[in-house]
């Protein structure tokens, strides 16, 4: 109880800490500061730049002229993608903050729910004129609680707090967590109680139901009751506790915080691993790696060339345009024939050009009122986006030399090299989406009036688009092989009377009232024809340190990773691959959007015919088939090597743990980094929290905390197996000492006519289950069956704890075997060799019971360690000191006698030796697999 209360005041404190961050809250009189606590509904908060969105809000205006903003969601739906919001339009235009006291407006806000990805609300207003107008409310207006703000800062009006907040709906409650050891020790305790009840029963029957014989009944359940381990809770919390306290001590797993220290031996017996994926298996960070033109490809170690052919470009172009004949690049393009550096130059323009970046500069003062090209080249620079990938491939350009300086709605800006502007206007713009898997954008080059149209995108819809080539199909599998997210990009130039012939096309698309999404991508698609296509990027999702040889050290040891993220279902493929959660030979099912039941069963059909092979299956193809084909769904994906679910909903991952939970009954271990992991980490056996650029939420509300993903391996293979083990061999000896005992009472009475008498004094009973008995079985929290080394060379080793064989009903009732031997062994041989007085039968069998007791605790051990040896001599010489002290228990005169000493080391020998020679007959002929690696 001191333990969980420990445990529990840690967790008020974190709460605490949690509750006490300072906002801004704008009131009629001017600001002031306001604990997050306190923050109530119709609130008016600032939220500047980095700082986290404490409840949810609607946005009414930013520092941005333009009242958009972006938020990173990564706490909420793991996805590491800008979100872009904009301010209520109307409230954006006042002057100025305090004007909003002002309004005669209301605000209408949809009842709460858990849906992360929609909000249906209203801003009403009523003018000076007394007319009233009503400006819609949706997702691009909505801060949710957990999200953090990336650009300038936000002034908004809570509408919703504490369990009606978003994150909070999408949070399971916490619940205490109950280790599967304790559970089996749970049942062979009321084994031993109803044991104790049989054996009393028994008893009485062979006494006879005469007289006052409930009496005999309850004084016989008192006798035998010490069958019962009452002190094993006390010794199994305190070995938690020491568990604990060596995972913390632990120098190859820095940083590493038990947070509950009531499961530890869970992590020996995990068979289902489930992880977030950002974050968690990668550190967030894309990185440019390679550009393929069909002929050539740039890698990391030679885009030094990319930037000579770029370089020479602007350069041939800058002199050509300072001398007396002007000439005009593109017919020179057209006419001679495209080489390398024109291609090269091609590529890398298409690049900077397609996309959604936008520039944001940290001082302000460099840009002024109205920025030029000119004036932010000094200024420091970051990208939001969103998209990391697109990030990745503008710092990539700018790196090149063709920088990204500036961007709006209508407008972009380049530099060159050469210190030149290059200014575009940005006519239409066709953004990603998970349906069309394409991005495009049409823009027209202020310089030369040509209008060009940019579209990137996966090769699987980009094959179709471009023109007919022999190499994107096969180098877009060998970057997919290597772990690169790959994009193909192509461009096509329109002429002035083919973009004209467009935009009205599309325009009548988008003011049509009946199928206006279809007929906006037929509109689009009529240009996607014919495309020349120019270059295949590869982008990395930089992994998590020694990500890949951690899962294969986990398949090794038989432990099933599934990977359960809110991302993309090509960007969690991609991911697999890379971090060969998914084998490069192993086949992938990937599990195509299904909305009926009818879809779902002809979906399972053909994944049952697939051997093998890991599953790519999305949250709402997922809830389909849970919904209606749950079981069968189940016993299928639980025999996949490895399991991929992309864009879930944190409710959905930890619905997913209590299904495996349920239908396998295995122990499942969940690990994450953001708060959308907080759910499935509570839901598991084992809940594991990386602290992560993504905050300490997750962290603080997992079992445990560690400090990157790879950490993992040791504490499972290593600490998971220790602890496990060591608490089966305690449990298990704890059961032994009071069975030995209840069998030498049993003995004692059948002998003496079935008397309910008790053999020991109270005492001496006292004294054999602490100070006696207590450190030599508590050593054994020390013992160690397999060093480090070879459990973590050996992950093969980790499969057989899994299957529980530690601490089983045939372990138990071996010991009991061993209890009735011993037992009958020490009571039968003092009886045999008593002489004269009863007390010496006391002396030699209590004498015995406790060298039995020490000799065994040696027979247990497999490694000794030093306190091991201290504490079995310990025990020894307070129990000789005792004999000497004890004369009312112990005659002093017989027991220094060599009657005394040679009956009592005979009885002790017979009792253990035939033990020893079965342990060394079986280690010789049929030793355990940890014993022929070590």
């Amino acid at each position: 109880m001191i333990r969980e209360a420990l445990d529990d005041f840690r967790r008020y404190r974190r709460d605490k800490e949690a509750n006490s961050q300072i906002y801004k809250k704008l009131t009629a009189v001017g600001i002031k500061n306001i604990l997050s606590s306190d923050i109530r509904v119709g609130d008016l908060l600032f939220v500047e730049k980095n700082q986290r969105v404490p409840a949810d809000m609607v946005l009414l205006r930013t520092a941005d002229r333009s009242g958009s903003i972006f938020i990173r969601t990564d706490q909420l739906d793991g996805e590491t993608d800008w979100k872009l919001r904009l301010a209520v339009p109307y409230t954006q235009a006042l002057a100025a903050d305090k004007e909003l006291f002002a309004l005669n407006a209301s605000l209408f806000a949809e009842k709460p729910q858990k849906d992360i990805h929609s909000f249906i609300g209203t801003f009403s207003k009523t003018n000076e004129e007394g007319l009233q107008s009503e400006d819609p409310l949706s997702l691009q207006n909505a801060l949710w609680a957990s999200t953090v703000v990336a650009s300038s800062s936000a002034l908004g009006i809570v509408i919703y707090t504490g369990r009606e907040m978003r994150s909070v709906m999408n949070t399971s409650q916490p619940k205490s967590k109950v280790g599967q050891l304790d559970l089996e020790i749970n049942t062979l305790t009321k084994v031993l109680f109803t044991s104790v009840v049989a054996l009393s029963i028994l008893m009485m029957s062979i006494k006879g139901f005469t007289g006052p014989w409930y009496r005999y009944l309850v004084r016989f359940i008192l006798l035998f009751s010490y069958i019962i381990p009452i002190s094993l809770r006390v010794n199994l919390d305190m070995g938690k506790a020491a568990y604990s306290w060596m995972i913390q001590q632990d120098d190859e797993i820095p940083g590493t915080v038990v947070r509950s220290t009531t499961i530890p031996e869970e992590l020996g017996r995990i068979v289902y691993l489930l992880t977030d994926k950002t974050g968690t298996l990668t550190q967030n960070e894309m990185v440019f790696k390679k550009i393929h033109l069909g002929t050539v490809s740039f890698a990391s170690d030679t885009m030094d060339e990319v930037m000579t052919h770029v370089r020479d470009t602007y350069a041939v172009q800058t002199s050509s345009s300072s001398s007396s004949t002007p000439t005009q690049p593109a017919a020179i393009t057209s006419r001679v024939k495209r080489t390398v550096v024109t291609r090269v130059h091609e590529a890398v323009k298409a690049i900077a050009l397609c996309h959604n970046v936008t520039p944001v500069y940290e001082d302000v003062n460099a840009v002024g009122s109205g920025p030029e090209a000119d004036q932010l080249v000094g200024a420091k620079c970051t990208y939001q986006a969103s998209s990391p990938d697109e990030v990745a491939l503008v710092t990539w350009t700018e790196n090149i030399g063709l920088a990204l300086v500036k961007r709006d709605q209508s407008s972009m800006q380049l530099t060159t090299p050469t210190g030149s502007c290059l200014s575009f206007s940005v006519l239409h713009i066709f953004p990603f989406t998970s349906e069309s898997k394409r991005m495009g954008i049409i823009v027209k080059d202020e310089t030369t009036d040509e209008i060009i149209f940019y579209l990137k995108g996966a090769d699987v819809v980009m094959t179709s688009v471009v023109q007919y080539n022999d190499w994107l199909e096969e180098e877009c599998g060998n970057m997919a092989r290597e772990g690169l997210r790959t994009l193909v990009i192509a461009k096509k130039v329109l002429s002035e009377d083919q973009y004209k012939l467009f935009s009205n096309v599309h325009h009548q698309a988008q003011v049509s009232v009946e199928n206006r999404a279809a007929r906006v991508q037929a509109a689009v698609e009529s240009l996607e024809r014919d495309m020349q296509l120019l270059c295949i990027t590869g982008v990395e999702d930089k992994l998590q340190a020694d990500v890949r040889p951690t899962l294969e050290v986990l398949r090794n040891a038989a432990i099933k990773v599934w990977m359960l993220t809110g991302d993309k279902m090509e960007t969690a493929t991609c991911i697999a691959k890379s971090s060969q959660l998914v084998s490069r030979s192993q086949a992938i099912h990937t599990f195509r959007p299904i909305s009926t039941r009818t879809d779902a069963h002809l979906e399972l059909n053909m994944f049952r015919r697939r051997n093998d092979c890991a599953l790519v299956i999305s949250g709402e193809s997922l809830e389909v088939c849970l919904k209606y084909y749950e079981h069968e769904f189940m016993e299928l994906v639980c025999q996949c090597p490895a399991v991929v679910c992309c864009r879930c909903t944190p409710t959905q991952k930890a619905d997913i743990v209590r299904l495996l939970r349920t239908h396998t009954g295995k122990p499942t271990c969940a690990i994450g980094d953001g708060g959308n992991d907080v759910s499935m980490i509570q839901a598991a056996n084992a809940g594991i929290g990386i602290v992560g650029k993504e905050g300490k939420q997750a962290s603080l509300a997992a079992d445990f905390s560690i400090t990157q993903f790879s950490f993992i391996a040791r504490l499972l293979l290593v600490h998971g197996r220790n602890s496990y083990k060591r608490s089966a061999s305690l449990s298990q000896f704890v059961m032994h000492r009071g069975l030995i005992i209840t069998a030498m009472q049993v003995v004692f009475c059948s002998v003496f006519y079935f008397a309910s008498i008790q053999l020991f004094p109270s005492f001496l009973m006292v004294g054999y289950a602490t100070v006696y008995t207590m450190f030599p079985v508590f050593s054994l929290v020390l013992d160690v069956d397999v060093k480090p080394e070879i459990a973590l060379t050996y992950p093969e080793l980790y499969k057989e704890l899994t299957k529980g064989r530690s601490l089983s009903f045939k372990t138990f009732f071996i010991w009991v075997l061993i209890s009735i031997y011993q037992g009958s062994i020490i009571m039968y041989g003092a009886l045999l060799l008593f002489d004269a007085e009863f007390i010496h039968v006391v002396a030699i069998t209590f004498s015995a019971l406790i060298l039995t007791e020490l000799l065994m605790v040696a027979l247990t051990i497999r490694t000794w360690h030093w306190l091991m040896a201290l504490a079995e001599l310990f025990s020894l010489i307070i129990y000789l000191l005792s004999l000497l002290v004890l004369p009312d228990y112990f005659d002093r005169e017989f027991i220094t006698t060599w009657n005394f000493i040679w009956k009592v080391t005979v009885i002790t020998l017979v009792s253990c030796l035939p033990l020893y020679i079965v342990k060394y007959l079986r280690k010789k002929f049929s030793p355990p697999s940890y014993q022929k690696l070590s």
